[in-house]
């Protein structure tokens, strides 16, 4: 995936979603907390691959607007949060191939 401005707003796009759909989830199962269920980690892994690739964005140098880059604050922000809950390994989960990942994850 080629590092631009409009990728990183379909991710950005696509976290929200499932955001609102973790919250409905929550809600069907009885009204568990967020912070109790077990696709936080899923979350938070995403949220690492959010503000990586936003990183990266902003090394390349691409035209990233004030929204946009506010939108990679507040991710920063979110993301410092549960940065404890993202999958343990020694290679951040933005750089495993897809091989890596389900080893890790025993899929």
């Amino acid at each position: 995936m080629a590092i631009t401005v409009q990728n990183y707003i379909k991710l950005a796009n696509f976290y929200n979603e499932m955001a609102k759909v973790l919250s409905a989830i929550c809600v069907e199962k009885g009204g568990i907390a967020l912070e109790n269920y077990v696709g936080r980690f899923f979350a938070a892994d995403v949220l690492e691959y959010i503000v990586e690739y936003g990183n990266r964005l902003k090394k390349s140098g691409e035209g990233i607007t004030k929204e946009v880059a506010g939108a990679m604050d507040l991710f920063e922000k979110q993301f410092e949060k549960v940065k404890s809950l993202v999958t343990p390994n020694q290679k951040p989960i933005h750089e495993m191939t897809l091989e890596e990942f389900e080893k890790i994850m025993n899929i």
